[in-house]
């Protein structure tokens, strides 16, 4: 199969890759940058824990989305939240309010929980169900993580309120 060679922005690194017709974005992340956060789960689009955020903040299934389509664009994975060696007000607020178990989906639930702050910053409980529906989490239940993204405003006041500045 013939290689093509593709641009990519992956937590600002900008870099080129020879890929494939058949990779996909969770191959480039994992495989070729080494950033093993991203998990690969099915691998069907079923269970949400490749997810990644897109330039514009939305959740992206990287075992779907072939990594061809993706020349010149820009992603986040969990290694990208972090800023200047703290965790984002969601990565805290998961581990305050304990929704880290056994931690194998955590990436994919952090990122679509992102996705969805992104889009909601203040979310109902409605709009937390729908945007965390496509994710799976066989250990919490996703009790203790809609707890956690209830209360990602109020950290990100308080950090906001501590460095003079918002999220």
């Amino acid at each position: 199969m013939a290689k093509h060679i593709m641009s990519l922005t992956v937590n600002g690194d900008t870099r080129e890759f020879a890929v494939d017709d058949r990779d996909t974005l969770l191959d480039v992340i994992r495989n070729q940058m080494a950033l093993t956060g991203t998990k690969s789960g099915c691998n069907t689009g079923s269970c949400g824990i490749c997810t990644i955020n897109n330039a514009a903040g939305e959740a992206v299934l990287s075992c779907l989305t072939p990594a061809l389509e993706w020349d010149g664009e820009s992603v986040t994975t969990i290694e990208g939240l972090e800023a200047d060696g703290q965790l984002d007000a969601i990565q805290q607020a998961f581990v305050e309010f304990g929704a880290v178990q056994c931690g194998f989906c955590t990436p994919g639930v952090i990122m679509s929980a992102k996705a969805l702050l992104n889009k909601y910053p203040q979310p109902t409980e409605a709009q937390i169900n729908e945007g965390m529906a496509g994710v799976l989490c066989r250990c919490t239940g996703h009790i203790k993580v809609k707890e956690a993204i209830r209360n990602d405003f109020r950290l990100r006041i308080n950090k906001g309120a501590e460095s003079g500045s918002g999220r």
